[in-house]
This record gives structure tokens, sequence and C-alpha cells, in this order.
């Protein structure tokens, strides 16, 4: 004789609940509108510089430099990228709307938003709004202020806001060695106020104290305990990690 096994109504409802729950995981939209479109013969990675980038419309598209065949498409909802660049095998990019994203060309890894970008963005455009730092950084210059993050993870390293008065001009901006020289045009100043030198580690002033190696105090009871302290307050530094 056959034994028939009657299953509870909360659980019946639950079993006739989860196909709709999937149903809605697939069908919410991606965080930050992004659509990423990878080819099935795409690398695992994209190797740093090993893509040809292509800024059209609304896309960043990469191609293999040899047969020029797509790699992958990336796309926002609504949104137009205005620059892009690699960086230790992923491709940085600019939105028009002041978003910032970092892909390996497989996932969109992370976002960082640019202050107050609608005051300055759309006349300015993202012409040398993004520049590489030695040491896996990336610094993000805009008028009001510079900001530093770590490629890796998108981690704010550290910030610099433009003096009182003055502000940045990421046009103007130029590598010279392992240093970004920054224009920061003030009225009746001394030219050389007008010029901020940066590194990975911040602004470059003397007897500059590097991130995470302040010297030690070898006197008194305080012996072997690290110094806070930094000869330019304006510069906020995130601590070691």
């Amino acid at each position: 004789m056959a034994i028939r096994f009657r299953l509870p109504a909360p659980l019946l409802a639950l079993l006739a609940v989860i196909p709709l729950l999937t149903v809605a995981h697939h069908a919410r939209p991606a965080p930050y509108g992004d659509h990423l479109t990878v080819s099935r013969t795409a690398p695992a990675r994209v190797p740093h510089a090993a893509s040809r980038l292509r800024t059209e419309g609304a896309a960043v598209r990469a191609h293999d430099p040899r047969t020029g065949a797509l790699r992958w498409r990336y796309t926002r909802d609504g949104r137009r990228p205005l620059t892009s660049l690699h960086a230790r095998g992923d491709v940085i990019t600019l939105w028009d709307d002041g978003l910032v994203t970092a892909t390996d060309g497989r996932t969109v890894r992370w976002h960082r938003a640019l202050p107050a970008p609608g005051d300055w963005l759309p006349d300015h455009g993202g012409t040398g709004v993004l520049r590489l730092l030695g040491h896996g950084m990336l610094a993000v210059v805009t008028p009001y202020r510079i900001a530093a993050y770590r490629i890796a993870d998108g981690d704010l390293r550290w910030g610099l806001p433009a003096s009182d008065g003055c502000a940045f001009q990421p046009r103007r901006a130029v590598h010279h060695a392992r240093t970004l020289v920054v224009a920061q045009p003030c009225p009746h100043a001394a030219w050389t106020a007008q010029l901020v030198a940066l590194d990975d580690l911040g602004r470059i002033v003397p007897r500059r104290r590097p991130l995470g190696t302040e010297p030690r105090d070898e006197d008194g009871p305080g012996r072997g305990r690290p110094r806070i302290e930094h000869p330019n307050p304006e510069k906020v530094l995130a601590q070691p990690r």
C-alpha cells in the first residue's frame, strides 16, 4: 500500500515563493547601471596595456591589438564615458556623472564618486583628471581636490584640497620622472606656490613624513612609539593597511 505524505501548508507556500524570488534576483538592475559584455574568447584578465581601448559613444570597448577582435564592452545606463586608461591590469574609466570605475575585463571591481562634478565636469570634460602615480596608485585631479586611490581595491589613501581662492587645473598637470606636477593658479601668489608636486604618498614637501614610516622617539618614556605628526596638515593620510 502506497504511503502518502502531506507537506505542511507553510512549507508549500515557501516552495511556491522560491521560483519567484529567483526570478526577482535575476531581474534586479545592475549596480550603478553597469553592463559588462565579455567575449567568450577573452582572457581571464586584461593584461596591462594589452588591449586597445576605444571610448565610443556610450561604451568603453577593449580590442585585441593584433586581430582587432572585441574582448569586452562596458556601458552604464544613461551615462557616457569621458576617458579611460590602463592601470596595473585594470581599466579605469571616468563617466559623465562623475563616477570613476575600475574593471579587469571580467567584472567591475569598484566605483568612486568625484566631489561636486556637476559644477565643473560638463564644461571641463575628462582631460587630465585620471593620473597614474607610482606603487599602484591613481590620482583623480579635480578643481577642488586631488584624491589618491589604491588601484587594487579603490581604497582612498589621501586627499589634498586646493588652497583658498585657488583651483587645480587637471589639463595642465604633467609627469616628470615619478612626480606629478599640477597647476594651481592663485591670484597674487608667487609662481612657485602655483605648482603642486605629488607622488604616491601625497604632496612633496621638505622633511615630509612618508605614509606609515613616521620616525620613532628614541628619548624618554615614549621610546619606540611612532610620532604622529605631518608637516602638511592639509593632506589627510589614511593609516597603513
